[in-house]
């Protein structure tokens, strides 16, 4: 039936086309849409689901973040399945947040909202020299990020909710000091012991196995002596770098590409000021700044007489020591650079003129405004080459959405080569050998490190029918499509071909066992005869001073029981050995190494406040029945 409808597409199009139109007359094109989009549940909060798509767009929502943010980064550390997983468990994490702020009725008030968004330095950038926002440019920025400013408002609104539960959390948090310094000395507690190690590697030399222990071996881990199955495969891929390479920009739309973007291109205004800072920390006592505020208030005083005199009152009596010297001078700055207050200000002054004094989280300030430096728009010729840069990118995205179109409609059409699309979208038709369906046992360039793609290629279709993988969304405005060109199936390799490779994990194997035998009787023997064991130097550890001994063993002599000592502990270390370790004494911790109690204990504090809040996080995910449809990794 399906061949039927590969070799009679037209017709079949057709014939759907008759069959669909009636319904979208009585049901709308919206429901269809909530249908489709609906996709494969990957989790619940609360009986909600979170779908596949709900959790691709977050996770490409993730990704255009780091771009703007950072656009230096290497994207390529965000397909992985452990940044898809992370991306899952934060969706989850927010969408538990928000169930529990709608149950304890927890709202943002519209100022609220407005204050937070005035905090966002990318939104700050885009306001203009009068204060006012770039609405325009302000939706550019969410739609890069997939999203409209009322998705974006909502989701601040959400976090904000999802703040308050957990502030009532930590501020609800209390760590005695009495508690802390019990937790902390035992934490601390240093501890004199003398370790013997036996390691596997000593007792490996002593090895031979013989033909029928390498044969018993293989036997028993076949398993991990098997071939995994593998694709060659060509493939090909539409981007938005393929597009560009076809696109010349006309004279006449760049130059009116750079009408429309003259006030972009202009530079941001500047304003110069001077300033004098009494200063006093948001955290200072109330009397502090107090005192501080009327040391400023009486300097703005005499200014008032005197205006002249600012650069040596600052000199004098400023608390700035980065601008002091210059007379308060702070030189230019664009909005962005001070704290919002001083900045208020600073952009409100007219030349010449001294502000009243102005709170802000390091003290009081006097500002007076120097000079203004307004914006000067650069000309056409020297704006050009970054104009048809964006020109370019902006008339490739949409030529990206019609040939996306012509793309799938190709692979799928003429599935039995990718030479038709490749020839008609002048892409280049690519090989890769090797791929296996586990892209970390097989680490597949970005952007092919993809699970859809990877499922499509390992599936009936793709290697007993031998046809195109549909189209497949690998990245944002990345479509691939490819096909297997040959398969090897998994096997298990024979015995001859891995010999090495079992003579050596059954050296490993014995060696560990006899070196785990020989320490466990050394330990039996020391235990009777103390006199006759053989250990090295003693050594002082704690969880500060490790002394570079393994993990393992670190935990086991701080866990022995001391109550009488000298104390015997044997440490397995698995493929490594063994070790026995004596615990000779028990010392407090060094008194140098403690005298800081009040940031240890602000900071056990900070411990036990995000225990707090993982145990009340676990707690509502119980609550709200959390089910998460993928294994993790």
């Amino acid at each position: 039936m399906f061949d039927f409808v590969r070799r009679h597409t037209r017709i079949m199009q057709f014939i759907l086309f008759l069959l669909i139109f009636p319904s979208f007359v009585l049901f709308g094109i919206e429901g269809y849409s909530r249908f489709a989009d609906k996709g494969t549940t990957v989790a619940k909060v609360d009986g909600h689901e979170i779908s596949q798509a709900d959790w691709d767009n977050a996770h490409r929502q993730q990704v255009e973040r780091m771009r703007a943010s950072a656009p230096g980064v290497d994207l390529k550390m965000f397909d992985t399945p452990e940044a898809r997983q992370a991306t899952l468990e934060r969706l989850v994490r927010e969408r538990v947040w928000q169930a529990a702020a709608g149950q304890l009725r927890l709202s943002v008030s519209d100022q609220r909202l407005a204050s937070e968004l005035q905090q966002d330095s990318n939104i700050a950038a885009l306001r203009r020299p009068d204060g006012t926002l770039d609405v325009e440019r302000y939706r550019q920025l969410l739609a890069g990020q997939g999203m409209t400013p009322e998705m974006f408002e909502a989701r601040v609104r959400s976090e904000l909710a999802a703040r308050q539960v957990l502030a009532g959390v930590g501020q609800g948090s209390f760590a005695p000091a009495a508690l802390a310094d019990v937790t902390l000395r035992a934490f601390y507690e240093r501890r004199q012991v003398r370790v013997a190690r036996f390691d596997a590697r000593d007792f490996a030399s002593q090895i031979q196995p013989s033909q029928d222990e390498l044969q018993a071996y293989y036997q028993k881990h076949s398993e991990a002596f098997v071939s995994p199955e593998r694709v060659d495969i060509d493939y090909v891929m539409l981007d938005l770098a393929s597009v560009q390479k076809g696109i010349v920009v006309p004279e006449a739309e760049l130059r009116s590409f750079y009408e429309q973007n003259q006030a972009r291109l202009a530079a941001q205004e500047e304003r110069r000021v001077s300033h004098i800072l009494i200063a006093a920390e948001a955290n200072a006592p109330a009397a502090q700044r107090q005192q501080a505020k009327a040391k400023a208030e009486e300097l703005l005083a005499q200014l008032r007489q005197s205006p002249d005199k600012f650069a040596e009152l600052a000199r004098k009596h400023s608390q700035d020591p980065g601008s002091a010297t210059r007379g308060g001078d702070l030189d230019f700055f664009a909005r962005g650079a001070m704290v919002k207050p001083f900045e208020n200000v600073a952009f409100a002054l007219k030349k010449g003129e001294v502000s009243d004094v102005v709170e802000t989280e390091f003290g009081y300030h006097i500002l007076r405004l120097t000079d203004v430096r307004l914006p000067q728009g650069k000309s056409f010729e020297a704006s050009r080459a970054s104009l048809e840069v964006d020109a370019r990118r902006q008339l490739a995205q949409r030529k990206f959405a019609e040939l996306a179109e012509t793309f799938t409609n190709l692979v799928y059409e003429q599935s039995d080569s990718l030479a038709p699309v490749a020839d008609k979208l002048k892409l280049e038709v690519r090989r890769l050998n090797g791929v296996g369906r586990d892209a970390e046992a097989t680490p597949l360039p970005a952007p092919l490190n993809n699970p859809k793609l990877l499922s499509a290629l390992f599936s009936a279709d793709a290697i007993e029918k031998q046809r195109n993988t549909e189209a497949i969304e690998v990245g944002p405005s990345q479509l691939v499509a490819a096909r297997v060109v040959r398969h090897s199936p998994a096997r298990t390799l024979p015995l001859e071909a891995v010999k090495d490779r079992v003579r050596q994990q059954v050296i490993q194997e014995l060696a560990a066992r006899r070196a785990r035998e020989e320490g466990q009787a050394r330990l039996q023997a020391w235990k009777t005869q103390p006199e006759s064991a053989k250990l090295a130097a003693a050594v002082v550890i704690s969880r500060e001073q490790t002394q570079e001994l393994p993990t393992a063993v670190m935990e086991a002599a701080l866990r022995a029981d001391a109550q009488q000592l000298p104390a015997w502990v044997g440490v397995d270390l698995g493929a490594r050995g063994y070790a026995v370790v004596k615990v000779e004494q028990v010392l407090p911790r060094d008194g140098s190494q403690g005298k800081d109690r009040s940031r240890e204990q602000a900071q056990y504090a900070q411990w036990w406040a995000s225990a707090e809040a993982l145990a009340y996080y676990r707690h509502l995910k119980e609550k709200l029945k959390v089910e998460s449809k993928v294994a993790p990794l």
